[in-house]
Order: C-alpha cells, then sequence, then structure tokens
C-alpha cells in the first residue's frame, strides 16, 4: 500500500501552545475537582495524595496563571494574523457551518450519500473553539474573584462571591466532561489523528474532515502573503499597540494574584475540647415493644426542686456558678430548654432554714409564717415595704439588714427581684418597728409607727434637690436615722425614699 501523502496542519508554535494548554487545563482539573467535592472520600485521597491542601491550592493557582498567560498570547498571535497578514478569518462562525451540520446529520441517518465536504476548520470544531475561549473568560474571572474576594466585594455586591463559587465550579464540570466526551472521542478514539504530534494529517483525514480545504491546497489556492514593505509598515502600527496592552494585562494579571494577602492559605487544625454549636431538645427515649430496655436509658430528667416555683431565669444562676452547674452537654440552651424538661416537683420538701443576719446589723422583723418556709412554698416574699426598691445588694450584701444566705453568694439584684417577688399579703399580717426619731426642733413633729405594707416614708416635699441625706440625719440636725439603718449611705437613701 503506497504511503499517503500529508499535508501540514499545524506549526510549531501552534503545537506548542497547544501542549501548555493541555497541560494547564489538566492540572487545574485535577486539583479543582477534589476541592469542588471535599469531604467526599475520593476527593480527600486525592488531596492528601497530591501533599494537602495548601499544594494542591499552589497549584492550581500556577496553572490558573499560566492558562491566563497562554490565552494572551493566543490573543495576539491571532491578532498579528489578522491584522498584519490578513489570512482568511477560518475560525470565524458562517452560515455556512450551519448547512454544513444539516448535511452531516442527513448523511449519518442515511438520507444522502454524500458526504459534506469542510472547510479548515469544521463546524463541530468551531463551536469547540469558542466553547473553550467562553470557557476560560468565565474560569478566568470567577477564578480572580474568589482568590480575592475582599477587594472584590469594595465594587461589587457580597453575593458575587457565592455566585462566582457556583459559576467556577459548573463551568469546570461541563468543561472536562467535554473534553472526555467530545473532544477525547473525535481527536483519538473516532481516528487517531497525530495533528499535535507531527503538525501533520494523512490525505484519508483530510478528505474526511476538510475535503474543502484539501481541494484548495491541491489547486494551489493559497492566501496571499502581503509584500515584506505591506508587512513592515503594519507592524510599526501593530507592535506598539500590542506591547502596551501586553504589558497592561500583565500589570493587571499580577496585581490580582499577589495583591491580596490577608486570606491565609494554611488551614486550621481542629481544635479540643470541642465547642457544642447546636444542643438541641431531645425527648425522653420510649421503650420499643419487646425491646430489653435498661432503667437509665428511658429515665425522665430531673425535676426541679419544689421551692423553685416561680423561678424562670434559670441560667442566671446555674450558667453562672452559683447553684449547681450546668452539664456538659447542656451547652448553649436557653430559659425555656430548661423548663420544657425539667417539671416543678409537687413532692413535699424539708424546711428552709430563716435567713441568717449579718453580724451586728439588726434584722427587721418579719411574719411569722416566714420562719419556717416549706420549700414548696418557693422562695420567701419580699415583705411589703420594699415596693420600689431594687438595689437589694447595697443593704443585704453590705451588712445593712438581714445577709444573704450563704448559698446566695455571687447573686445579683435581678437575680433578687426574679425569685423574691413583693408580698401581697395584707398589713395586718406584717409587723414592724417603729421608726425612731432623734432628738431635733421642737417645731419637728414626731414620726408615728409606720406599717410595713406601707412602703419607706417619702421624702417631705422640700427635700427637692438634696442629695446629702446623711450630712444632717447621721448628724444630729434634723429627725435621726432609725436604728436599724446604721451604715447606710446617701445612694441608699435616695433609693428607698422618693420624693413626696
Amino acid at each position: 500500500m503506497a504511503e499517503q501523502k500529508e499535508y501540514l496542519r499545524f506549526t510549531l508554535p501552534q503545537r506548542l501552545e497547544h501542549w501548555i494548554l493541555f497541560i494547564s487545563f489538566t492540572a487545574l482539573a485535577v486539583t479543582g475537582l477534589p476541592q469542588k467535592f471535599a469531604g467526599s472520600g475520593w476527593a480527600e485521597w486525592m488531596i492528601q495524595t497530591m501533599g494537602g491542601i495548601e499544594l494542591v491550592r499552589i497549584i492550581h493557582h500556577t496553572s490558573a496563571v499560566i492558562l491566563i498567560l497562554t490565552s494572551l498570547y493566543h490573543v495576539i498571535a491571532v491578532a498579528y494574523k489578522v491584522f498584519v497578514l490578513r489570512v482568511r478569518w477560518t475560525m470565524f462562525p458562517r452560515f455556512d457551518d450551519v448547512l454544513d451540520a444539516l448535511d452531516l446529520v442527513r448523511y449519518n441517518l442515511g438520507m444522502t450519500k454524500e458526504h459534506p465536504k469542510l472547510d479548515r476548520y469544521n463546524f463541530g470544531e468551531k463551536v469547540e473553539y469558542w466553547a473553550l475561549v467562553w470557557g476560560t473568560v468565565i474560569m478566568a474571572l470567577t477564578g480572580l474573584i474568589m482568590w480575592n474576594p475582599i477587594t472584590a466585594t469594595r465594587f461589587m455586591p457580597g453575593d458575587i462571591i457565592p455566585v462566582a463559587k457556583a459559576a467556577h465550579g459548573a463551568e469546570a464540570i461541563l468543561a472536562v466532561l467535554a473534553i472526555i466526551v467530545w473532544h477525547f472521542y473525535n481527536v483519538h478514539l473516532k481516528e487517531f489523528s497525530k495533528a499535535m504530534f507531527t503538525g501533520k494529517l494523512s490525505q484519508h483525514q483530510m478528505e474526511e474532515e476538510h475535503a474543502l480545504e484539501l481541494e484548495r491546497l491541491k489547486q494551489a489556492k493559497v492566501d496571499p502573503r502581503p509584500t515584506p514593505e505591506v508587512i513592515k509598515r503594519r507592524e510599526r502600527i501593530f507592535i506598539p499597540i500590542a506591547t502596551v496592552g501586553a504589558v497592561a494585562a500583565l500589570v493587571v494579571v499580577y496585581f490580582l494574584t499577589t495583591y491580596q494577602t490577608s486570606i491565609p492559605l494554611t488551614t486550621i487544625a481542629r481544635q479540643t475540647p470541642q465547642i457544642t454549636i447546636y444542643a438541641p431538645i431531645t425527648s425522653t427515649p420510649m421503650a420499643l415493644p419487646g425491646a430489653a430496655v435498661s432503667p437509665t436509658s428511658i429515665a425522665a430528667p430531673n425535676p426541679l426542686p419544689a421551692d423553685h416555683v416561680g423561678r424562670t431565669t434559670c441560667l442566671a444562676c446555674h450558667a453562672n456558678g452559683v447553684g449547681p452547674a450546668l452539664p456538659a452537654d447542656h451547652a448553649g440552651r436557653a430559659d425555656a430548654t430548661c423548663t420544657a424538661c425539667h417539671k416543678v416537683s409537687s413532692a413535699p420538701q424539708p424546711t428552709s432554714a430563716p435567713a441568717t443576719p449579718a453580724p451586728g446589723a439588726t434584722a427587721a422583723p418579719t411574719a411569722a409564717s416566714a420562719t419556717s418556709v416549706p420549700a414548696s412554698s418557693g422562695p420567701l416574699p419580699q415583705p411589703a415595704d420594699h415596693a420600689g426598691r431594687t438595689t437589694c445588694l447595697s443593704c443585704h450584701a453590705n451588712g445593712v439588714g438581714p445577709a444573704l444566705p450563704t448559698d446566695h453568694a455571687g447573686r445579683t439584684d435581678a437575680m433578687c427581684a426574679a425569685c423574691h417577688a413583693p408580698s401581697s399579703a395584707p398589713a395586718s399580717q406584717a409587723t414592724s418597728a417603729p421608726a425612731t426619731s432623734a432628738p431635733s426642733a421642737a417645731t419637728t413633729p414626731t414620726t408615728a409607727p409606720t406599717s410595713v405594707s406601707s412602703g419607706p416614708l417619702p421624702q417631705p416635699a422640700d427635700h427637692a434637690g438634696r442629695t446629702t441625706c446623711l450630712s444632717c440625719h447621721a448628724n444630729g440636725v434634723g429627725p435621726a436615722l432609725p436604728a436599724d439603718h446604721a451604715g447606710r449611705t446617701d445612694t441608699m437613701c435616695a433609693a428607698c425614699h422618693k420624693p413626696s
């Protein structure tokens, strides 16, 4: 069999450009797809095999820069051929391509026996070429946005970041599938092409894929080449413009690939102990019919003690070191979740001991029923004369009035008011020591005993604007402080005795 004649298809620079494109595209696919599907077993295996995520990102970014530079070179090379050499725009789509596609479909269906004669680049190759151009533009733009997310959001809405990520990943899958399903089949499986290795095609391949181009070559109908003088004149215009454009493009690429350094590429090791982010409320497990269940597996949560009646701010104590601490698996739960699980017990509880007064302080008498209160009745109510008082600790934590019980250490005014509600008992059920008046001017009337239920005595109207109460009443000027008011401050006076 006589050896078939071969025809030049691609020059050496074109073949080198193709191989650089092939290597960079393959590296991008191999390092990019595992990042898109991170978390899958195969993706994690590939990342670890390639040296870890940091190295994978470096390879991916380097390959992206090579692809961008190759694309810039291709644009300049095509512009030189079109502007200086004035070659035919053989890769641009024409209406004849639509007719060629329809004729090929008719040929494959057996509707005609004549294979359509295709030009230097047939309609399939044109579609593949412009799909590569479109995909490269999309991948470069979205990749640079994700490479510089902070800079990108200074000029665009923040939603551009997830949009770029979705478009980048989807286009990557589409490009890989197009290469494997379309390009690989047409070039390597349907009939192996050596054009990118030798730069030539056999006569049979030319007749099959580029018959119209073959006829033009046999008839020596080559494109006319401009004279050297014309080429030099055009180059004097093209080369400065192309040089400025190339330098500007390189500066932009360098800026976009090195500007943002605030996003670290190193991964953060898993920290221990782990912090519970979400702790859902779990229902009490139910025993399945016929299943052996241990007693602890379906045990209900611990009930609240009976003296927690009326208390709703659970975390105010148990999350702040007051009272039993929350279990480790209760982190992040709210007051509502506490009462949803821990119901108030209705069982009788031991009686609580009365609060012990601080040494040296005179405790105000309380209702007789308050000396020993069953736990089931809840916390002791405030005496009726505490209405309007909010600074509980200013007295009870400073040795003035009944001292805090030992188990109340660390509680705040808000916690006091949350548990000890004002009493609604009638005044006849509460007793009060009369306020003791110090000797004063004859014009000062004596103070009548006041029931606890009536609250603290208001200030006379002429005390408006006076804030130094103790400078008079603690120094023998005006009515003296009652005996149980020893140790109180001006702030405490104003907190209880409001202007009349």
